[in-house]
C-alpha cells in the first residue's frame, strides 16, 4: 500500500468538504442550526460521513463501483433539492414539514450528511483502484471536513442576522444549484 503526499491529500480534504461548507451556511442562515450546539452537530456527522464514506468505498472496491456510480449522483442530488425545497418555502413564508426546523437533528441531518459525502465514496474506490491505504485521508477528509463545516455554521449565522429570511431562500437556492452541479459532473 502506497500512501498519499501530504498536500494532495490536503487539497483532496478541502474540496471535499465545500459542499458541506456551503449546506453549513445555509443551515445556519435559515435560523434552525445557527446554535453552538447545531453546529456541532452539523460539523460532527459532516466529518464523520466524509470520514466513513472513503473507507466504504475503499472497501467496496471493483464490484460494487460501477452498480454505485450509476446512482449516486441521482441520490445526492434528490436529498438536496428536497431540503433546498423546503427551504425555499419556509424562508416565503410557507408552511413546512418538520424536516426543516432543525436540520441538524434526525432524518433531515442523515439526508444532509449523506448528500454531501457521496463524492467521499467516489475518492475511496479511487484510492483503492490505486492501493493507496485508506485509514490516514479517511481521517484528515473527517477532521478538515468537521473544520470547515463548523465555520460554515459561525459564518452562516452572521449572514443570517444580516439578511433575515431571505439568506434561507438565497440558502435553498444554493442546495438546488449544488444539486445540478452534482448532475452536471456526473452525467458528462
Amino acid at each position: 500500500m502506497t500512501r498519499l503526499p501530504l498536500p494532495e491529500l490536503l487539497l483532496i480534504a478541502v474540496a471535499l468538504s465545500l459542499d458541506a461548507l456551503a449546506v453549513s451556511i445555509v443551515a445556519a442562515c435559515s435560523g434552525r442550526a445557527s446554535s453552538p450546539r447545531a453546529g456541532f452537530r452539523l460539523a460532527f456527522h459532516f466529518g464523520l460521513f466524509q470520514a466513513l464514506m472513503p473507507v466504504l468505498g475503499w472497501l467496496a472496491g471493483w464490484r460494487l463501483a460501477a452498480a454505485i456510480q450509476s446512482v449516486d449522483h441521482w441520490v445526492a442530488a434528490g436529498l438536496l433539492a428536497i431540503v433546498a425545497v423546503r427551504m425555499i418555502r419556509s424562508g416565503l413564508g410557507a408552511e413546512t414539514a418538520p424536516l426543516a426546523d432543525d436540520p441538524s437533528r434526525g432524518l433531515a441531518l442523515i439526508a444532509l450528511s449523506t448528500a454531501v459525502s457521496v463524492d467521499a465514496l467516489a475518492v475511496g474506490l479511487s484510492l483503492a483502484m490505486l492501493h493507496v491505504a485508506v485509514w490516514v485521508p479517511a481521517a484528515v477528509i473527517g477532521l478538515v471536513t468537521g473544520a470547515i463545516s463548523f465555520a460554515g455554521v459561525r459564518l452562516g449565522r452572521r449572514l443570517s442576522t444580516r439578511f433575515g429570511r431571505g439568506a434561507e431562500v438565497v440558502g435553498g437556492i444554493v442546495l438546488i444549484l449544488i444539486a445540478i452541479r452534482i448532475l452536471i459532473q456526473h452525467l458528462r
